[in-house]
C-alpha cells in the first residue's frame, strides 16, 4: 500500500448511506459526524447509547504459554497476574520512560487479545514481533464496533442476554446473530459500553440490527473527541507521547507497585524515580471561564504572564455546557483550584486547574 493510500472499515458504506462526513484518520476514511451534529451525538450517548466504529484499531493475538510473562516485558502493567477474563489498560514505553502507546490488553484464556491505537498500529506490531517473534497475528479479519451509554446494556442484552453479567474491564465471548463475538465491558467515553470484536463479514448486519433500536444513534469521532475529553480520557498523540511519561501524564496506576519495584520493561528506572521523587510538570484537567474553549496549543500562564505549559486537548463539552480542556504545567501549579490563564486569540482569559474527569463516569464495576 502506497503511503498515501487510503483505507476503509466494514462500515465505511453504512456511514455514507447515513449521511456522515467523511474525513481521513490515521490512515482510514472515517465519519466525523452524522447529520444531527457533535452536540446532540455527544448528548444522546451521555442519555441513552451511541454506536461508534472503531475498527480501525489494531487487534492482535498472541500466542503461546509464557504469552504474558513475555509481554510484560514490553509494557508497564502487571500481565502474568492478569486474571481469565479480566482486560487491562496498559503502556508501551521506550528506554526513557516516553509513552508508545496506550493498548488494552486481555487475558482470553489461550491467548492475549490486545488493541492498540490506529495511529500507532505498524509500529505497534514491528515492536511486539521484535520481542514476540511469530507468536504476533494481527487479526485483519476482524472488525470493532463500539456500544456506549446507560442504555448499551439494555440494547445489547436484547442480541445476548449473558452479557449484562459482565463487569467492568472483564470479557466473554457470546453469539450475537448466529456469530461468535468477543464482547468486552469497557469504551472510551466515561460512559458503561461495550466493544464487540465481530468478524469483518458480520459487521454491517450488526451495526445496522443495533442502529434499529429506538435508543442508538451512530456516532463520529468529534463526539467520541468531546466524550473521551470530559472523562479525562488521553488521547495518544496529544496528551500523551514520546515526549511524556506515565507519571507525568497521571498514568500512574498504569504503572502498579509490583513493576515499579522489579522494572524489566523499557524506562523503568526513569518511572520509579520519578514515581518516587516526582516530576516537575503534570497533565490536569482545566476549565476555562466564560464560553470560549481553548484548543490544543493553546498556552497556559500564571497571573505575571509566565508561561507554565500547554493545552494538549480542548474544546467545549457539552454535557457540562461550557469548555474542558487537559494540559500540562508545572508542578506546582496542578493544584485542583490553582487560578490560571490560558492564552486564546493573544488574550489571557481566566481558567482554574480542576479535577479529572469532568464528568462522572458511568462505568458497572
Amino acid at each position: 500500500m502506497s503511503s498515501d493510500a487510503i483505507n476503509k472499515t466494514p462500515l465505511h458504506g453504512l456511514h455514507v448511506e447515513l449521511g456522515a462526513r467523511m474525513v481521513p484518520f490515521a490512515g482510514y476514511e472515517m465519519p466525523v459526524q452524522f447529520p444531527a451534529g457533535v452536540k446532540t451525538e455527544h448528548l444522546h450517548t451521555r442519555a441513552k447509547a451511541g454506536l461508534f466504529d472503531v475498527s480501525h484499531m489494531g487487534q492482535v493475538r498472541i500466542s503461546g504459554t509464557d504469552a504474558a510473562e513475555r509481554f510484560e516485558a514490553l509494557v508497564t502493567g502487571n500481565i502474568t497476574g492478569l486474571a481469565e477474563s479480566a482486560l487491562r489498560y496498559t503502556l508501551f514505553t521506550n528506554v526513557t520512560g516516553g509513552i508508545l502507546d496506550d493498548l488494552m490488553v486481555t487475558n482470553a484464556g489461550d491467548h492475549l487479545f490486545v488493541v492498540v491505537n490506529a495511529a500507532c498500529k505498524e509500529t505497534d506490531l514491528a515492536l511486539m514481533r521484535a520481542g514476540l517473534g511469530d507468536t504476533v497475528e494481527a487479526l485483519e479479519d476482524l472488525a470493532l464496533i463500539a456500544l456506549q451509554g446507560p442504555s448499551a446494556v439494555a440494547v445489547l442484552a436484547e442480541l445476548a442476554p449473558g452479557v449484562a453479567g459482565l463487569k467492568f474491564m472483564t470479557s466473554g465471548t457470546f453469539a450475537i446473530e448466529g456469530t461468535d463475538c468477543l464482547v468486552s465491558r469497557c469504551g472510551y467515553t466515561g460512559e458503561d459500553g461495550f466493544e464487540i470484536s465481530v468478524p469483518n463479514d458480520k459487521a454491517e448486519a450488526l451495526a445496522r440490527r443495533l442502529l434499529a433500536h429506538g435508543d442508538v444513534e451512530a456516532i463520529g469521532l468529534g463526539a467520541r473527541d468531546s466524550l473521551r475529553l470530559e472523562a479525562g480520557l488521553c488521547l495518544y498523540g496529544h496528551d500523551i507521547d514520546t515526549t511524556t511519561t506515565p507519571i507525568e501524564a497521571g498514568l500512574s496506576w498504569a504503572v502498579p507497585k509490583r513493576r515499579r519495584e522489579d522494572g524489566g520493561f523499557p524506562g523503568a528506572e526513569i518511572i520509579r524515580r520519578q514515581a518516587a521523587d516526582g516530576t516537575t510538570r503534570r497533565r490536569v484537567g482545566i476549565r476555562p471561564e466564560g464560553r470560549a474553549p481553548a484548543r490544543e496549543g493553546t498556552q497556559i500562564a500564571d497571573g505575571e504572564g509566565r508561561i507554565l505549559g500547554a493545552i494538549t486537548s480542548g474544546g467545549f463539552g457539552p454535557s457540562i455546557d461550557g469548555p474542558v480542556a487537559m494540559g500540562y504545567v508545572e508542578t506546582e501549579f496542578a493544584e485542583e483550584g490553582t487560578q490560571l490563564n490560558v492564552i486564546v486569540r493573544d488574550k489571557p482569559m481566566p481558567a482554574r486547574v480542576e479535577a479529572l474527569p469532568f464528568v462522572p463516569p458511568g462505568y458497572k464495576r
